[in-house]
Parts: C-alpha cells; sequence; structure tokens
C-alpha cells in the first residue's frame, strides 16, 4: 500500500491556487484538469521518503474497437466528472513472452501514467517519456517494473506508456485502413497527449525526452525519422536497439497477414475478407503468432521478431508514420534533429544464447545466414556465400559454432544484432549537426538480473536489458529489490546511471560537470568516442573497433549505406 506522509495530511482538503490552475488536494487524492476533463490521482511516497504525485491509467486516445481495430489511434473523449487515475489500467493484450503465457488485458489500454514532485504550472520540470521494450510483442508502462522510485529524485517528470502490440498493433495490409504502425501511431498520440497537458503536472513542455530500451530503444530512433513526431520531444536517449536493425523491420507483412488469418482458421487471397475475419476474432487469438508465420529464411536469418514496423505505403489522405525505408532517411539527413545519447551494453548476445543453441548446426552448415537479411538481399548467392565464410574464418578460425565457446557465440549475436547497427545509426545521424553521446554499459552486479538467471552468469560482460530492461540499474522494482536493499555499492551504481541520464534529460549533456569524476565528450565521426559506464568511468575511442570494421567493410561492399570516415 502507498503510505500517507506527513506531508499529506498537512494538505488535507486543502485546495492550492497555481496561476489558474486549482488543484485540489484531499488527503491522498489530489485532483488535476486535463484537457478531457478532471483526473483523481494519489500521493506516495519514494524510497527516499520524500512524497509525489501518481496519475495512472489516464487514456491519450479512443479504445481501438471494432472497426478502430488496427486503425489509428483517435483523441480521448471529454468525461464528466472526476475519472479516477489511481490504478493502472489494462495493459494491451499480449503473449508474454516472459512468462510463456498469454496476458488477456484489453483492447483498452492506450494509457499514460504520469509521476511527478509537483503539480505548480509555473514549476516547468524536464519530463522523460519512457518507451518499453519487449520485442513489439509484449510488456507494458506500468509501475510494477518501471517504478518512478530512482529517477524522480533527481526532480524529473517521467512519464510511461502502452501501446498497441504485435499483430494488433503492428498488422500491415498496404490499404487505406490498415498500412500498418498502428503501434507506432499510438505512441505518437502519448506523445501529443503529453505535450498538450504536461505543464497541468508541472511538466516543461519544452524539455521531453524520449527514451527507451530494446524494441523501445528502436521506437524512440523511429520517431527521429518519423514526420509525425517531430516537434514533439527534444532530447533521445536509445539503448540496445535501433530502427534500422533487422529485427525492427517487417518485410512481406501483408503476406504475413495472410499466413495468420490461414493459421486462425480463413483461408482466403481478398484483402477485405481477410480484415473482416481478423476484426471479429477475440484479441486473445490474435497473439503468439510472430514465429508461427515465419518463413524457412526468416527461421535462421535474423530474430523472430516480427509483426513489428514497416514501410508504409503512400495512400491519399492517410498519414504514414514512416514511407521510406529508415537508413535512407538516416543517410540522407532527414532526421529530427535533437541531442542524442546512443549506446548498448558489453554483452548483448548472452540473452541469444538459449535461442541460438539449437540451431548451431545449420549455421555451422550455413554460415551465409549469420549475414543479415540488410545485406543479404543487396548481394548474389556468391557474394552471400563469400560472406558466410569470412564470418566462420574471423569469428571462428574456420572452426565450428558449439556451446563449449558460449563466448564466442554471444560475440556473434551481439555484433550482428545490436553493436554494428548501434555504431552506424550514430554515425549516420552524426551529421545532423546535432550532439550525439555514445556509451558500453560494462556494469557486471548483482543487478545484472538476465545475466544472472540466462545460465552463463559466468561469462564477461552485461547481458542484454542488464541495464534497463527491467530497469535494474534506473528503476526499482520486485526483481532487484533485495540486492539493492542489502548493498550499498548498487545503490551508489544505480544513483550514477540515473544521474546520466537525468543530466542529459536536463541539460542535453550528461556530464555537465565532473561530479562523476570523468567528463562525457560527444560522438565525433573522426574519432568515434564512446564513454565507458564501468567502475571507472572514463572516454574510450571506437568501441569494439576491429569487429566494427570487419562489418563495415561487408555493408560497404554490399552497396548499403556505411560508416563512411570520409563523408
Amino acid at each position: 500500500m502507498e503510505s500517507i506522509t506527513i506531508f499529506t495530511l498537512l494538505f488535507t482538503c486543502l485546495s492550492v491556487y497555481c496561476c489558474g490552475q486549482q488543484v485540489d488536494i484531499d488527503a491522498n487524492n489530489p485532483i488535476v484538469t486535463v484537457r478531457e476533463g478532471k483526473l483523481r490521482g494519489t500521493v506516495a511516497t519514494l524510497l527516499d521518503g520524500s512524497s509525489y504525485y501518481s496519475f495512472k491509467g489516464v487514456p491519450y486516445a479512443l479504445p481501438p474497437f471494432g472497426e478502430l481495430r488496427f486503425q489509428a489511434p483517435l483523441p480521448p473523449k471529454p468525461w464528466k466528472g472526476i475519472r479516477n487515475a489511481t490504478e493502472h489500467g489494462p495493459v494491451c493484450t499480449q503473449y508474454d513472452l516472459s512468462i510463456s503465457q498469454i496476458v488477456e488485458g484489453s483492447e483498452d489500454c492506450l494509457f499514460v501514467n504520469i509521476y511527478t514532485k509537483s503539480l505548480d504550472i509555473n514549476a516547468k520540470i524536464p519530463v522523460m517519456v519512457f518507451i518499453h521494450g519487449g520485442s513489439y510483442s509484449f510488456n507494458s508502462g506500468n509501475s510494477q517494473t518501471f517504478s518512478p522510485d530512482l529517477f524522480l529524485r533527481h526532480d524529473v517528470i517521467l512519464v510511461t506508456m502502452n501501446y498497441r502490440l504485435e499483430l494488433l498493433g503492428y498488422l500491415s495490409l498496404d490499404i487505406p485502413e490498415v498500412p500498418g504502425n498502428a503501434g507506432m501511431k499510438d505512441q505518437v498520440a502519448a506523445l501529443k497527449w503529453v505535450k498538450e497537458n504536461i505543464a497541468q503536472f508541472g511538466g516543461d513542455l519544452n524539455s521531453i525526452t524520449l527514451f527507451g530500451e530494446s524494441s523501445g530503444g528502436s521506437s524512440v530512433t523511429s520517431h527521429l525519422l518519423s514526420p509525425m513526431s517531430k516537434g514533439l520531444f527534444h532530447k533521445a536517449i536509445v539503448e540496445s536497439g535501433t530502427c534500422i536493425q533487422d529485427w525492427a523491420n517487417d518485410r512481406n507483412a501483408k503476406e504475413r497477414a495472410f499466413r495468420a488469418g490461414k493459421l486462425l482458421g480463413k483461408e482466403t487471397n481478398d484483402t477485405e475478407e481477410l480484415l473482416q475475419y481478423l476484426r471479429s476474432l477475440k484479441p486473445t487469438l490474435l497473439t503468439n503468432l510472430a514465429q508461427k508465420t515465419m518463413t524457412t529464411e526468416e527461421m535462421y536469418r535474423g530474430l523472430p521478431d516480427y509483426f513489428v514496423p514497416v514501410v508504409e505505403k503512400k495512400f491519399k489522405g492517410v498519414k504514414a508514420f514512416i514511407d521510406k525505408e529508415p537508413v535512407e532517411i538516416l543517410a540522407k539527413g532527414r532526421t529530427n534533429k535533437v541531442p542524442l545519447m546512443i549506446g548498448y551494453n558489453s554483452a548483448e548476445g548472452i540473452t541469444l544464447l538459449t535461442f541460438l543453441q539449437p540451431k548451431l548446426d545449420f549455421y555451422n552448415q550455413n554460415p551465409s545466414y549469420h549475414v543479415q537479411r540488410e545485406v543479404a538481399e543487396k548481394v548474389t548467392k556468391e557474394k552471400l556465400k563469400e560472406f558466410g565464410d569470412r564470418v566462420k574464418r574471423v569469428y571462428l578460425d574456420n572452426k565450428n559454432l558449439t556451446m563449449d565457446d558460449p563466448q564466442t557465440i554471444e560475440r556473434l549475436g551481439s555484433d550482428i544484432h545490436f553493436f554494428y547497427n548501434t555504431h552506424r545509426f550514430a554515425h549516420l545521424y552524426s551529421k545532423s549537426g546535432n550532439p550525439v553521446y555514445m556509451y558500453r554499459f560494462n556494469y557486471d552486479t548483482d543487478l545484472n538480473i538476465l545475466k544472472k538467471y540466462s545460465g552463463f552468469a559466468h561469462l564477461k560482460g552485461a547481458s542484454h536489458g542488464d541495464e534497463l530492461f527491467v530497469f535494474f540499474y534506473l528503476f526499482y522494482n520486485f526483481l532487484n529489490k533485495k540486492p539493492y536493499d542489502e548493498q550499498e555499492k548498487l545503490r551508489e551504481l544505480a544513483l550514477k546511471m540515473t544521474t546520466l541520464w537525468t543530466n542529459f534529460a536536463k541539460t542535453g549533456n550528461p556530464t555537465p560537470d565532473i561530479s562523476l569524476g570523468a567528463k562525457w565528450l560527444p560522438y565525433t565521426r573522426s574519432g568515434k568516442e564512446f564513454f565507458k559506464i564501468e567502475d571507472n568511468m572514463a572516454m574510450g575511442k571506437y568501441a569494439n573497433r576491429e569487429r566494427m570494421q570487419f562489418w563495415n567493410e561487408i555493408y560497404k561492399e554490399a552497396g548499403v549505406p556505411y560508416i563512411d570516415d570520409h563523408c
């Protein structure tokens, strides 16, 4: 239960007027007026004993029921009276991969959660809006995982969101009614709502930082490229994922939709018939379909993330979230130009080991399947085979992959699915002229929960998600509570991490001073500077240089945008 503090009791039944806005604080239930009506929140307590205001389950769009299923979100309707914002709304219907279960949730799930220490509309507190990860198919913005405790002590406002997932959020039929990217347009709608209303919660509508991890990180990079998102945020933090990764871009999405229909009992070649059928089904049936609709090629080339963002076809009168290849937009510098902080964990691929293990024999016989889809689509079969042979020679010394050497498998997976395209995004984005701050996270402690439970805790480095996926260093939750509470060193590390993130949100510079013992310098195309987030924080140049240069040469030979030091 959220406790009632002395602060709360002092303001029982008191009304505070802030420049024309009335904020009613009745015991533990403050009331704030937004565009759609009045919201009743709660007063809660942070770990340090200070109080904050919590408003959960606030609708930013209409529930996408019936004919609205698969379509872009519509603005929420006003309500009469006072709407309770004391509990989270339903999560979006999903198959939760972390527990291997369908979570019924609801299609009425388009909510934001706002956490703030002030309701003074003149406070102008920097705002941080978080997009959760989960392969575009599971998770939510709820505080059980993404609590505000560690961020709010730095005097920022935290906003989290839900958005539609998997087929419900990313079905694309290449028609005006369902062009794709409904989940991304949900995120845009949430950002618009924040921009219009955050001042009522003490926020600065001119200082909004968008941040996310994994598919949440790739979502942030998509917003850097989308014209729909222009002007809705002012800084971006990207962790362990970009929209130019293969796993963040669906191909042949319409064909995938028909395969899904067949699996669900409707074999047809008629798009309208398929659409009406999919709209008629219970939402729980429209989950856990990504892997089931993969082709043989997709089973082995890349990760099993499908029903994800697509490049939309252009239709008259329909606003596209993105209608050109992300890497093309990026290479031409047609981005939303804001300061960027971007990076990855030192051993992302640890979380892929269990997934890759049953496929090792196939990869040993077909090393060309290590090569990313973006490259494979551009070259001949002969060239692709040559690339695969190079991979086997450089990474394996022409030996076979085995689980006796998991660190080699980790490095290969990290480079293919995370590292190289993080470098490539940072390099290409840096042409915008806005500052880029790159990092590599390498803490390895009892807070590295995902690595701890992966079965490969003995390997070096920080696994995918160890810094943020369940927010062990940035968010306090049920998974990290025990080590965080018991070990002062871990609390100090969490403080350092949140200081870096919130410094950037406040100033556009993660180290505006040297209070953390080191100065984080901006990335340049010549130096490729990065910040080492580890026990001894320091600057470095060109993280994982030799392996990145190997992949860069392959991309260059394939004729796709690459890291060109001379342009």
